[in-house]
């Protein structure tokens, strides 16, 4: 097979979030310990980094990694979803695992895990294990995909956990209550393992320190510690000044990542590093190595997906902000962009709450309802008839792109066109865009 026929396999022959929804999750951990088992145990070649969270826990990662990478270290990366290419969960140095490492993967191993019938997702991080140990990784970043306690990532025993925050999501598998879906994400922390609480709120703190006491792990929460404030914006970077409870600790600290809600991240980040430095002094990440990745999230890491600025005139934003909770973070902001009309491209998959989601939305906007193109898309019919009913006027349209070139056809340059509501809409439309560059 060569690499699009390995990626089509993948796709279509491994139970898949994407498609299938929570079949696709299983709800232990034996298939990856087999799969670790089969592969030698390459999770434990490299020490590693932790993240979990509701929102926030991929941009975490990203400016985990791009702050270690400053500081000299070769990294691993370890994300989901992708956006275009599915080498964008696998990353070294910024740089996507090869295809030819993707191919031989799969061949080599693809016969022997029929018999413990793995996920798209547990083979995947397999493959993340293996070619980190293999490129002989100073250190990875793990991203969590759903919860934490049997999410397939919660093999590894890390240097340091990160929890972002709490908000409701995928309620189904994790609860449907703060406190139900903080005990599955708590499931990270491991014993003895520091762990840093991005935001300390009241439903969930409980949880946390009772999980922390019961591993003996220390536990920090960056909100209860650290003032990050804004003192410079622009499209391409923020100017950051920080404080902690000890005094004021960084100044002029410029970030590369715009969206309004990095800030909470960037402080997650720091705290993050702060306690780094106590626990692990023979391994200090100076200030200056600090600044400097927080400077460079984009370029060293090759992030993409979140508050990308495609176009000025109009302006054209996209974020892959999904949630109600991941909304309220991002939908000020774009709201304060100044513009004459606001177009709306949006489109969601089947199990958000929408009605909550687009009630934050301005009744004064253009909609242009769209689908992603997964199984799991809510058709655009539906969002339109939910957008409707809350007073949202708009038309369907069959795909991101048909309906982004509606918007930009409709749009004045002193107009501001949105893509978002999924990240599948994000990847649909920067796939598009991508496409018709070339």
């Amino acid at each position: 097979m060569d690499y699009r026929q390995t990626i089509d396999f993948l796709f279509s022959s491994l139970p898949m979030f994407q498609r299938v929804g929570d079949a696709a999750i299983k709800k232990d951990l034996t298939n990856i310990r087999l799969l670790c088992d089969l592969l030698g145990q390459p999770q434990t070649a490299f020490p590693t980094v932790h993240i979990a969270g509701t929102n926030g826990k991929g941009s975490t990662s990203h400016m985990i990694a791009s702050v270690l990478q400053a500081s000299g270290k070769k990294v691993g990366l370890y994300t989901s979803p992708h956006y275009i290419d599915f080498r964008e969960r696998i990353k070294v140095n910024g740089e996507m695992i090869p295809e030819k490492n993707v191919v031989k993967f799969v061949k080599e191993y693809k016969e022997k895990w029929i018999a413990i019938q793995p996920s798209f997702f547990e083979i995947t991080l397999a493959m993340a294990f293996d070619f980190f140990r293999n490129e002989k990784i100073d250190i990875a970043v793990i991203e969590t995909g759903l919860g934490g306690r049997l999410d397939s990532t919660n093999i590894i025993t890390p240097l340091i956990s990160v929890i972002t925050n709490i908000g409701f999501d995928h309620m189904k598998m994790l609860g449907n209550t703060l406190p139900e879906i903080a005990f599955e994400k708590a499931g990270i922390i491991k014993h003895d393992v520091p762990v840093i609480i991005g935001e300390w709120q009241r439903d969930t703190a409980p949880v946390f320190k009772n999980k922390a006491l019961k591993e003996n792990a220390p536990i920090h929460f960056a909100s209860k510690h650290l003032v990050v404030e804004q003192t410079q914006k622009s499209f391409s970077k923020q100017m950051l000044n920080v404080r902690s409870r000890e005094g004021a600790w960084l100044k002029d600290v410029a970030t590369d990542l715009t969206g309004p809600y990095q800030l909470k991240n960037v402080r997650t980040v720091l705290e993050c590093f702060y306690r780094w430095n106590q626990y692990y002094p023979i391994m200090t990440i100076t200030d200056r190595e600090i600044k400097r990745g927080l400077a460079t999230v984009k370029t060293s890491t090759n992030m993409i997906g979140r508050w990308m600025v495609i176009q000025q005139k109009p302006l054209v934003i996209t974020d892959a902000a999904h949630n109600h909770h991941g909304m309220i973070a991002m939908l000020p902001d774009l709201l304060k962009q100044p513009s004459q009309t606001r177009h709306f491209v949006l489109g969601f998959v089947s199990d958000k709450d929408i009605v909550n989601i687009l009630a934050l939305f301005p009744k004064n906007g253009r909609y242009y309802w769209c689908a992603p193109d997964i199984p799991r898309a809510k058709p655009a019919g539906e969002v339109a008839s939910t957008g409707l009913d809350l007073g949202l006027q708009g038309g369907t349209y069959k795909g991101v792109m048909e309906a982004y070139h509606q918007a930009l056809k409709a749009a004045d340059k002193a107009d501001l066109v949105f893509v978002g509501g999924s990240s599948y809409v994000v990847g649909d439309f920067l796939a598009g865009i991508s496409k018709e560059m070339k």
